[in-house]
């Protein structure tokens, strides 16, 4: 039997959260591919966006070996909220309606001051990222170290490299543990019931707070997932990154709860799709 908590304790008016088992993050990837099938031209076209963004902005960054990194984390950071049209590409199939893409890439209209500010948010985020790592590179390995090939010697063959490094993993792993705390099913929530920015974040962070051991392994197959990505020099984000966004959405719809199901549903009910409550209930 699954069981469902209240975002709030105490209160029937929030939405309620799933909890579940370890091996659902595997049937969101396995969900994610199949919708990806189902909408190759619209997902791959969507995918290869990224592609594109990403060479620009290597091309933009040029040398500067820091904000590379900086780069690479952000692309977990804003991923959330940069595949928003796969969301809606997987709303479309559940409703039986014809995958757009040009209806993807308007999705956020919508919803559009919560998933606005969410977006500031995120980006507000990123900008602050990218001003700390290269703070961290000044004030660790120094602002003398010019081309790629010094950097590279600076941080992997010197004990101030080391320690950048070290720094900037551990600072960037709770950057992004955050951002997933409070991005997993926030924006898939605000594309699906309209709902305040608040409601969306705090769903999230329950759904992380009563889930966290099938939470970690659905962030570590994402950083897996676009890790992949771009190791192959960007081409593969064209395929990994609307694999993770379907599999996002169903996790969505697996996490939190329909209006009405009970917390004693029958294994068979509780692992299907279900719909979002209507608004108006809890918002």
């Amino acid at each position: 039997m699954k069981k469902s908590v209240p975002v709030i304790e105490g209160t029937l008016l929030t939405p309620r959260v799933n909890i579940i088992s370890m091996d659902q993050p595997w049937q969101w990837l396995s969900a994610g591919w199949h919708d990806t099938y189902r909408t190759p031209v619209q997902s791959l076209v969507y995918g290869a966006m990224f592609t594109v963004m990403g060479f620009l902005l290597v091309a933009m960054i040029g040398e500067k070996f820091h904000l590379s990194l900086a780069l690479a984390t952000g692309f977990l950071l804003l991923g959330p909220f940069l595949v928003m049209g796969i969301y809606d590409l997987s709303i479309r199939l559940e409703k039986g309606e014809p995958p757009s893409l040009l209806h993807a890439l308007t999705a956020w209209k919508g919803n559009l001051m919560p998933i606005l500010l969410f977006g500031l948010l995120l980006g507000l985020i990123m900008v602050v990222w990218a001003r700390l790592s290269a703070v961290l590179f000044a004030l660790v390995v120094g602002t003398n170290v010019l081309s790629v090939n010094n950097t590279a010697e600076a941080l992997f063959f010197t004990d101030s490299g080391l320690v950048f490094l070290l720094v900037f993993v551990v600072v960037g792993a709770v950057l992004a543990a955050a951002v997933f705390t409070v991005s997993v099913v926030s924006i898939p929530m605000m594309l699906d019931r309209n709902c305040d920015f608040v409601t969306a974040v705090l769903t999230s962070v329950k759904a992380v707070a009563v889930n966290l051991g099938p939470m970690i392994l659905w962030a570590g197959l994402i950083v897996v997932f676009t890790g992949i990505g771009m190791v192959t020099f960007f081409l593969g984000l064209a395929v990994t990154l609307p694999i993770i966004g379907h599999a996002t959405w169903h996790a969505y719809r697996s996490v939190v709860v329909q209006e009405g199901v009970s917390d004693t549903n029958s294994e068979e009910e509780s692992h299907r799709v279900v719909d979002a409550p209507p608004p108006q209930q809890f918002y």
